[in-house]
């Protein structure tokens, strides 16, 4: 079971980081050229906040799971000098519980601004926090902190 989800966790994040990459460069498109919020906008707002979160319960279930996570917390102070160990220890899920609740709560100020200007400008601006965030907690295989293959398979 571990496996698979650790292979939708990975699926997942492309398509977070597509949708989210889409929907800041609707937000910003829309805020610069003073665009009507249209449903469709509407929708990808919605969808990308829900993917975060789906995204994030699994990477929680994972986390429960992790031999890595029981190491780290029955070892603090020893996996603690390790950067694999502490960045899937504690910093990637805290960073990760950040950055979604950063993107729900930018979802949620935006479906609420009365101008459609104010939508795309709150969007852009809490979803581009949340990526950048993002982009520092994934461990890519360049990642100075923890490295990991773009793609997990079965």
């Amino acid at each position: 079971m571990f496996s698979n989800l650790l292979f939708f966790h990975s699926i997942f994040r492309w398509l977070l980081l597509i949708v989210l990459g889409y929907s800041i460069i609707k937000a910003y498109n829309g805020y610069v050229s003073n665009l009507v919020f249209s449903k469709i906008d509407n929708a990808f707002r919605h969808w990308t906040a829900t993917i975060a979160q789906i995204q994030l319960m699994i990477g929680i279930t994972l986390f429960s799971n992790s031999e890595i996570v029981k190491y780290f917390w029955k070892n603090v102070s020893v996996a603690s000098q390790h950067l694999d160990t502490l960045f899937f220890g504690i910093i990637h899920i805290l960073l990760m519980i950040v950055s979604v609740v950063i993107l729900t709560i930018g979802s949620a100020m935006a479906k609420r601004k009365m101008t459609d200007k104010d939508k795309f400008k709150t969007m852009f601006i809490w979803f581009s926090i949340a990526l950048f965030i993002i982009f520092i907690a994934i461990p890519w295989p360049f990642s100075p902190l923890a490295n990991r293959p773009y793609f997990r398979h079965f």
